[in-house]
């Protein structure tokens, strides 16, 4: 079984957590993908663990000649798992403020929206750079598990290790080229999913849904080459939002972190070669391609459980204090075929 935010928007009895599962899907496409495998079971003692085997390598498979035996080419797998762990948040509110009438409403409306935000960027932020031995509570996130992986691309490796996309160098149609010919080399490696969600309904998430993930200002690039290449479509869906692609593939921008200091994928100055021969490159981030699906990169939550619910604070007890709460999960994310994902590092975009 599985779920995505559609399907337990529609399961929910509760009108608040209904209002916070719609919040959630409204503002995070990448959310709104991600469809959460469902088995998870801890009764009789068991952890909050999903196990599952992850492709590395592909089947081989040639041409013989007669009276020959075909070279042994086996894929090959690797046993991981991965905890699930709960993801939200708490407000407190003082109960004076429920003699305020419509100021009690509009203060618990603020503190909840601005807590389901809170919920949309921890979650994105670990979906890229989460790293269970820096933070045992969360999950590890795509720039952990893509590395040393044959999808981890880097560009000009045998010379300057870098693609330099900023303005002043992509100025002529020639040198647009040049980037694109990188970005859908990169592309290319990347294989869909072939189950999407799963499930089949009306709000599952289809067979080959895919993104190019980023911050805004490697989005801005990747949709500045893709109308020069009359690549670039925008549409909106059911949600009201709008989505645009490069081709087959959603361009999204995943934002900045909580602190709003800076973008999640982070720009940086890099030693480009990792062996400082090509000095400190500055204005340099990563694009993440993702497949979305069963087969490929999903979510895991618990069986026979609701995944996400609101807890509101109760005026009418005693008390000064009251709390409200939101909490998504227990839920983590896993990748099943590392070929359904990449990275392309070290793109130069300023």
């Amino acid at each position: 079984m599985a779920i995505t935010l559609a399907q337990a928007k529609v399961n929910v009895q509760d009108d608040v957590t209904f209002a916070v599962i719609d919040e959630l899907r409204r503002y995070s496409w990448l959310l709104d993908q991600i469809v959460f495998d469902d088995v998870v079971n801890p009764t009789g003692g068991s952890t909050l663990t999903y196990g599952y085997t992850r492709l590395i390598t592909a089947a081989a498979a040639a041409f013989r000649a007669i009276n020959s035996e075909y070279v042994a080419g086996q894929a090959t797998r690797q046993r991981f798992t991965s905890d699930l762990k709960p993801l939200g948040g708490t407000f407190n509110i003082d109960r004076v403020l429920a003699a305020l009438g419509e100021a009690a409403t509009n203060e618990v409306t603020f503190q909840l929206q601005q807590l389901v935000i809170a919920i949309k960027v921890k979650f994105q932020t670990e979906l890229i750079l989460g790293d269970t031995a820096v933070d045992a509570n969360g999950f590890d996130g795509l720039s952990k598990a893509l590395a040393g992986s044959s999808t981890e691309y880097v560009p000009n490796s045998a010379t300057t290790h870098y693609a330099d996309w900023s303005p002043a160098t992509i100025n002529s149609v020639d040198k647009a080229n040049d980037a694109l010919d990188i970005l859908d080399e990169f592309l290319s490696t990347i294989h869909p999913s072939h189950t999407g969600g799963g499930l089949g309904g009306p709000d599952d998430v289809p067979p080959g849904t895919k993104g190019i993930l980023g911050n805004t200002a490697s989005i801005t690039r990747v949709r500045s080459l893709a109308r020069r290449a009359g690549m670039y479509t925008n549409t909106k869906d059911d949600l009201g939002r709008m989505v645009e692609r490069y081709g087959p593939w959603v361009l999204v921008d995943i934002g900045d972190r909580m602190d709003g200091s800076a973008p999640i994928i982070p720009i940086e100055t890099r030693d480009a070669d990792g062996a400082g021969a090509g000095g400190n490159i500055p204005n340099l981030t990563d694009l993440y391609a993702v497949s979305f699906g069963l087969d490929a990169f999903h979510g895991a939550s618990v069986a026979n459980s609701q995944l996400v619910r609101t807890w509101m604070p109760d005026f009418e007890h005693a008390g000064a204090v009251k709390t409200g709460e939101a909490e998504m999960g227990p839920v983590t994310m896993v990748l099943k075929n590392s070929k359904t994902c990449g990275v392309l590092r070290n793109v130069k975009i300023r």
